[in-house]
Formats: C-alpha cells, structure tokens, sequence
C-alpha cells in the first residue's frame, strides 16, 4: 500500500477547518463580504510548504488564491482543486454554539463552513502540506484555487478567475470539488457515496407585473399583485416532465443494481419509490424545476400599487434550458414579464472515464462496504465558471459520516458541523485520488 498522509496531516485538516471557521467570511450578496483574511490563511499555509500561491482581486477585499504543483509528466493534463471560502449568513441565536467559533466538542467541529466547504479547504491544505513534508509529487500539475463569492454571483471569485486569469489554469481538463463521495445512509443497512458528475443549470428569475395605481376600495380589473399571484401559482404548481440526463440514467441503473431491482426507465417515478430512502439522490434531478421564493408589492394596505415583483429560482437539466423558457413564456402569460436574476450553464461529465474510475476506487479503498453511484447535483458550484475554460467538473469531497448525520441539512442549516473522522476520512481518500490522478 502506498505511503499514506502523517499524523501531522489528520492533526492539521481539524486544526483548518477551526481556524477557517473563525475567520467570519459572511457573503450576504450584493458585494458584502470580506474573504482576504481567510485567504491570506490559506496563502499562508501553501507557502509554509514551499507552493507559491497569487493572491486575485477584481474588487478590494474580495480575494482569490491560485497556486500550481508542478507534476512528474508535463505531457500530462492538469488537474484543477478548487474550493471557495466565503459562507452562507448564519444567526448565532438559532444555534447551539456560536457558527464562527470553530468549536471542535466531541470529536465534532462546529461552525458555518464546516461542510460547505470550508472542511475541502482544509482537507486541500492538509493533504499538500504532507506531500511536501514526504517529497511528494503528484503525475499531472494541480491547480488550486480558493475561492470568492460563490454564495453569490462567482462575478468576484471563479467568474472572475476564468474571465481575467485563464493563463493560471492552462492545461487543466477537469476539476474537483464539491460535492460528493458522502456517506449517504439508506436506513437499510447500505452505505451509498454519491459523487457528483453533473449539475443543474441556474436559472434565478425577476417576475414583473404591471397594472394600473389605485385605491384598495375601488374595482381594479388590472391589479398587478393579482396577475403576478396568480402566474406565481401556475409556476408553483407546474409539474415539469421527466428529462433523463446520461448522469441520472447511470444513477438509476446502479442504484437498481443495488437494490436488486430491474432498472426500468421507462416509469421512473415507480423506480424511484422502489428506491426508498436512496430516491432522495437522484429525485430532483429528473426533471426541471422552479420554486417561487420571494414577493415584493405594495406600501400601503389600501393602495393598489402599479407594479409587483417576485423571484424564482429556477433549474434547468443539461440539454433542458429551451423547455424551460418555453416553459416559463407560457406560465407568466402575457401580462407577467420575465428575465435572468442570475444565470449559469448547466454541466454534465462523463462517469465512465479514468477520472471517476480513480476516484470511485479512492473511497472503495477506505470504504470497502461503501457503493459508488454517480449522481448530478440539484444545484450549482464554482464549476460552472471554470466550465468555460474547457474544464469538466466533478464535486468530490470525501467525507465518512455516521448513520443519523443529516449531510445535506448541514448546507446552510443550523448547527452545521462536521465529525473529526470524517475530516480524516477526507483526507486519507482525497490524498489517495491525487496521487492516482
């Protein structure tokens, strides 16, 4: 068996992931955040061993670090690592400990960022930081790259990178980052790890009626609250078509495998009850989707006011973006206008190359009763960005987690937090993919 990452690595992907925690990378939108401090840790830590990291800007305080291990084969393709530093908002009053304290209680480190995704951060750091200390060098070059604003726009961050700074990615053909190689239980006794090949597109809507101003007491044929209540309605209630994606056709088929259940795709939506619990993987990905989220009209309880707005947020399948618009034409109807909030390309990678082969054996090795099933992501990730370089992403942040440990309520939830076995579990995986890689 290959040498294998050092205490010192499992000490120092806790000791990370604490002190990345601490530094308070809040991305409320709209520009407010501040990710240098985190970024200059993570600069920090690279340059403690020997790699040479470049710190971006395209708007002050809002910082990027790239760096470049130089591989054994320079005819080899590069491989780009990648993981963002800012947060999600997190009210310390709804949680059990304070979400920037990094507490590490009972063999768990809590805190905003301890799954998403400030734990790959540090499992990026620990993992190179062992390399240098054992005189490791990886086949192909690894580009890092941490990140800015991803809970937002990417527009400060990976859009940034890949518009302004694509020579610092030259070569790389594939990425890696969040999310995927989980532990998923499925309550029977199986032990599932997803590792994402794909993602939705995001399609973030601004919905606009207009009508006519007037008073509350008067008949008003043409109030806007109520054509925008009621095209809100049509798209809440919409139920999309099934739209089987190369990704999710995998993911069905090796799920019934598992099971032992005849793979048939021609009524999915019975597979997927006979899937049980595990249907939860693959569920909102077989179709588009979208999820009125927010409504804005109005001052005063007896004003009719000449304009209401709402946003959605939308996702579209690879291969699905013209159904939903024309979707989307159809259920605002003509007096509800429309347009991109935000707006990103759906990704799909292929899960029948080397790549996922060698990840796929990675966990197996650390997991032995674990099973590898590809799956697509319901949302989005920096990859999208760094798609339009000619780079392939795959979410792969290996974690082993315990029966009970709610992985995907931890992304943006309260009480978000992360075992320490899983960090080592991590470590020890992603260490293994990268030398394979």
């Amino acid at each position: 068996m290959a040498e294998q990452p050092d205490r010192q690595a499992l000490d120092e992907v806790v000791t990370f992931t604490s002190d990345l925690i601490r530094i308070d990378t809040t991305n409320r939108g709209g520009g407010d955040c501040q990710e240098r401090p985190a970024a200059e840790y993570a600069a920090a830590r690279l340059a403690e061993a020997g790699i040479e990291p470049t710190l971006l800007e395209r708007t002050k305080g809002r910082t990027n670090v790239v760096a470049r291990v130089e591989g054994t084969d320079p005819s080899a393709d590069a491989l780009l690592l990648h993981g963002h530093l800012d947060v999600v908002p997190a009210e310390a009053a709804d949680w059990s400990v304070h979400p920037f304290s990094g507490e590490i209680r009972d063999g768990v480190v809590w805190g905003r960022g301890a799954v998403d995704m400030k734990n790959m951060d540090a499992m990026i750091l620990a993992v190179l930081r062992a390399w240098a200390r054992q005189g490791v060098r990886p086949r192909r070059d690894i580009v890092i790259a941490f990140t800015a604003d991803e809970e937002a726009s990417a527009e400060d961050g990976s859009g940034f990178l890949a518009d302004r700074h694509a020579a610092l990615f030259e070569g790389c053909t594939e990425g890696v980052s969040e999310s995927g190689a989980f532990t998923f239980h499925d309550g029977a006794g199986r032990q599932i790890y997803p590792v994402s090949a794909g993602e939705r597109g995001t399609a973030w809507l601004k919905l606009t009626a207009r009508g006519r101003a007037g008073h509350g007491s008067k008949v008003n044929k043409d109030n806007a609250v109520t054509r925008l209540a009621a095209a809100i309605t049509r798209i809440g209630e919409h139920e999309w078509p099934l739209r089987l994606t190369p990704t999710v056709r995998a993911a069905l088929t090796e799920l019934a495998v598992l099971y032992g259940i005849e793979p048939d795709l021609t009524d999915v939506d019975r597979l997927l009850d006979k899937l049980g619990p595990a249907a939860r993987l693959v569920e909102s990905t077989v179709r588009n989707s979208a999820n009125p989220t927010m409504l804005d009209a109005g001052y005063k309880i007896n004003v009719i006011p000449g304009e209401a707005v709402a946003h959605v947020d939308g996702r579209y399948l690879p291969g699905g973006e013209d159904e939903f618009r024309e979707t989307l034409d159809l259920l605002t109807g003509p007096d509800v206008e429309w347009e991109f909030h935000h707006h990103e390309v759906a990704l799909q990678a292929p899960v029948d190359s080397v790549t996922f082969a060698r990840m796929r054996a990675a966990v197996e090795e650390f997991a032995p009763e674990g099973h590898v099933v590809p799956y697509c992501m319901s949302g989005g990730t920096d990859a999208k960005q760094f798609s339009r370089l000619g780079i392939t992403g795959y979410g792969f942040t290996p974690l082993k987690l315990p029966e009970g440990y709610d992985y995907n309520a931890m992304f943006h939830g309260v009480d978000e937090r992360v075992p320490v076995e899983a960090l080592h579990f991590g470590v020890r995986v992603l260490d293994r993919f990268l030398r394979t890689a």
